[in-house]
């Protein structure tokens, strides 16, 4: 499957004391792609919860932090659907700079019913567009 990538600019707010990018912020991170990714297909998350009756909710995540990134970085996100489940997507994540690898992910994000947040199929027309 093609990848998506998205740029980041590591804020201040991203940063810890000695301007390294806090650990739990590559998470954001991989959350913007994401999102981003679905945009870029023509789907925005608040509209999928209104017409299609779903929400996506992180499952698991493995990550290995492989270099620091600091402050005033720019950084690109790239995120790759490796598996595609009737109630799930795995997602291959990777920060790099330039072409140093910083960060890699695998997510395993699961599609919910908002109200009752029991899993909920994805639907087809979303599916579609992940396997091309």
């Amino acid at each position: 499957m093609s990848s998506f990538v998205w740029p980041i600019r590591v804020y201040y707010e991203d940063t810890d004391a000695g301007g390294i990018v806090y650990y739990a912020n590559y998470l954001k991170f991989f959350e913007r792609a994401r999102t981003e990714m679905l945009r870029s297909l023509g789907f925005e998350q608040d509209e999928l919860i209104a017409s299609a009756g779903i929400i996506f909710a992180v499952r698991s995540v493995q990550i290995d932090y492989l270099s620091p990134a600091r402050f005033n970085e720019l950084l690109s996100v790239q995120s790759t659907v490796s598996e595609i489940k009737k109630v799930s997507l795995t997602f291959g994540q990777l920060i790099t700079r330039g072409d140093i690898e910083l960060c890699t992910a695998t997510i395993r994000i699961a599609c919910l019913d908002p109200q009752t947040l029991r899993p909920k199929a994805i639907p087809e027309n979303l599916l579609t567009h992940f396997k091309k």
